[in-house]
């Protein structure tokens, strides 16, 4: 994966637009020391670069009705049933994530359902149903406990050494 070179003022409106999309870019710029116009120019290139890919409204499932929110572990009955699986997986509304992952299951799935009736629904009738699916393995969430975006830190874009320094740590080491 490709990183980009970001500085401290493109980390600091990532930190602010992270909290809130909606901030106006105005008040990032009285913040950042810098003008709107420029951070308009600063977010529009970090959007060309794709680190920005848009921005979301968030809801809270429970809200609408969503009470349980549970991960399911798929196993695939054969490898390249992948892709068929996935496009059959794409249907089902309850299903908010699915990631490739390494372990026991080849998909992980998180899903919101109204009830555990519905969630049994959810796996009976329908993910145990597609094609491909050898088992699943449900996990019910009982309380998420942290919700948030990556954290943008220094750290996190860290600068190449220069030549110098990587010279006197060859010499230190020696």
């Amino acid at each position: 994966m490709i990183t980009h070179p970001l500085d401290a003022t493109d980390r600091r409106i990532l930190s602010f637009l992270i909290k809130n999309a909606r901030l106006p870019f105005l008040e990032i710029a009285r913040e950042c020391g810098i003008s709107g116009a420029a951070i308009h120019q600063r977010v529009r290139k970090m959007e060309q670069m794709g680190i920005i890919t848009g921005s979301r409204l968030l809801v809270k499932p429970q809200a609408l009705g969503l009470n349980v929110c549970a991960f399911i572990g798929v196993s695939l009955s054969r490898a390249n049933a992948y892709s068929q699986v996935i496009d059959s997986l794409r249907h089902i509304p309850e299903i908010v994530e699915c990631h490739f992952i390494t372990g026991n299951h080849a998909l992980m799935l998180k899903i919101y359902c109204k009830d555990n009736d519905d969630l049994m629904h959810v796996l009976i009738d329908t993910i145990q149903n597609i094609d491909g699916v050898e088992r699943t393995e449900t996990w019910i969430s009982l309380e998420e406990a942290i919700e948030r975006q990556v954290f943008v830190d220094d750290a996190t874009y860290a600068k190449p050494s220069s030549p110098a320094k990587k010279e006197s740590r060859k010499k230190g080491s020696k």
